[in-house]
Formats: C-alpha cells, structure tokens, sequence
C-alpha cells in the first residue's frame, strides 16, 4: 500500500496552469449528438430526445422517462451524444453523455476529461451536484450517482488515453454508492466495486473501493493529512490512492507526485493523462 507524501514547495507548483471553470469545447474525437437543451427543458418532461419524434414514440417516452442511458438506446436514441435522464423524477431533468458505440454502447457517462478546461478542484457541494457541461469535460455528480446506483445494478467502465495516443481500459462488474445507507451524504457517498476485468489498465480502483467521498474541505480519508488537497482532486481516497482522476490536467509526465490525472497501475504517480472517462452500463 503506497502512502502519500507531503509536496515540496517544488511539487506544489503543477506545471500546467488551469483554466477557470466554465463551459468545455465539444469532445473532438466523437461526433456529439449536442440537443437544444433549453428547448427541451421549456417543453417539459415529456419533451422528445429528439426533434421531429413520431407522436406514437413520444407518447411511450411519456410513460417512461429514461433513468439512464440504456433507457435511451432502448427508445431508439442509439448515438453517442447529450440526452436527459431523470434519476430523481419527471421534474428534475439532467443532461448526460451517452456513449452508445463502445463495446455496445448504453453507457452512462459521470466523469469526462479531454483538455483541462474545467477546473475539477473543487469543494464538496460541486462533486455532491455536479459540474461541467455535458457536451464537455463533466461531473454528473455524486447524488445522481448514488440515484442511479438505487435502482439498478451496474458495471463501470474506466477508458483511459495518453498523450502517445495509447488507451487502455479496467472494468468492474459490480458499481454502487452508498447503496444501503439512509443518507447517501451522511454516509460520503462510499464506493463499493468489485469484479475486476483487465483491459491494459490495472486495477487502480479495488483499493479505493469501501472509502467515502472527499474534497479539500470535507476529508474523510483515512490519511493524518487531507488527501484531496495533497493530489489537487476529490475522490474516494484511503491513504491516499492508486486512482486520482479529477486531479489537475497537468498534460503528461511532471514532477509534482500523485497530483496529475494518475491512474497508477498504468502510468504511475508522475504521469498526468491525456483523457478519462468514467461510466456506467447496467449489469
């Protein structure tokens, strides 16, 4: 087990500065499917995914509001793009990325890094609700997470990617948050994974998996110091991890230790990567 050091002065500098939160460019490696949001939202929960739906399609879409994204591959809505679920009910639409080609699709994207655009340094209340665009580098945010995870069974897909263009990938048949507590939040929104298959990644997240959730101002590691604010992220630290991928984009190698997008198993501790996305298929 590899405990976390304090930074040098040295090491608290990350060599790539961060642009200030905000909206993200679209992702460039897929064809996005952006959908007038505005529109939609104004339309109310029975809006269509898609303009110009067959009333018969809109009328069965009414009846069943999609949870996630296999809800929306089911309706016929089969390519990679942005679309509402409704996690917490008919009033509470949220804009999620699908990726509907990866090894069949219906995935439902929560974590998404392509540019260092948005800031993922960020305070409890941001991780519990989310932040970011869908249409760019997100959060879908824990309490969804936890939504989700309530009412269905999942797997996770990890897809990683470098600055040498290399990818690889780790898969856990078995994801949930805090699934048995009363409050989620009271109960840090804990990891629970298991069911590890190897795609060229390693298994960086099983040693994260029983932890709750932490940022810079709510620590709730196992660590005498805060590991949020040692890696510069927010995730289900121990003491502290194998698997930091909301630390700063610091685009590839660095000095500073364990503060990049590290996903150790694969590229170690002093290697920031290039593209992360995190996401749920149900099992």
């Amino acid at each position: 087990m590899l405990r976390m050091r304090p930074a040098g002065p040295e090491e608290q500098t990350p060599r790539h500065s961060l642009h200030p939160a905000g909206p993200g460019p679209p992702d460039p490696s897929k064809a996005l499917l952006v959908l007038p949001l505005l529109l939609l939202l104004s339309a109310g929960p029975c809006a269509p995914q898609l303009l110009g739906i067959r009333g018969d399609a809109l009328e069965k879409s009414c009846l069943q509001l999609p949870l996630d994204c296999d809800d929306i591959y089911a309706q016929g809505y089969q390519a990679d793009g942005v679309y509402l679920i409704y996690p917490s009910g008919p009033s509470v639409p949220v804009p999620v990325f699908c990726d509907m080609t990866t090894e069949g699709g219906k995935w439902t994207v929560f974590q998404k890094r392509f540019n260092g655009s948005v800031s993922f340094f960020r305070g409890w209340n941001d991780y519990k609700l989310g932040f970011g665009r869908a249409d760019g580098e997100y959060w879908l945010g824990l309490q969804n997470m936890h939504l989700l995870t309530l009412k269905q069974k999942y797997e996770l897909r990890v897809d990683l990617e470098d600055f040498e263009n290399n990818t690889a990938f780790a898969k856990y048949a078995d994801f949930s948050i805090s699934p048995n507590a009363v409050s989620a939040e009271e109960d840090g929104y804990t990891l629970y994974v298991s069911g590890f298959e190897d795609g060229g990644a390693g298994d960086s997240l099983t040693y994260h998996s029983g932890q709750k959730f932490s940022t810079f101002d709510r620590d709730q590691d196992l660590f005498v110091q805060n590991c949020a604010a040692l890696s510069s992220g927010a995730f289900w630290f121990r003491s502290c991890h194998f698997a930091n991928l909301n630390g700063f984009y610091l685009g590839g190698s660095h000095l500073s230790y364990a503060n990049g997008i590290n996903w150790a198993q694969w590229k170690g501790f002093y290697y920031s990567l290039k593209r992360t996305e995190m996401k749920i298929r149900r099992a």
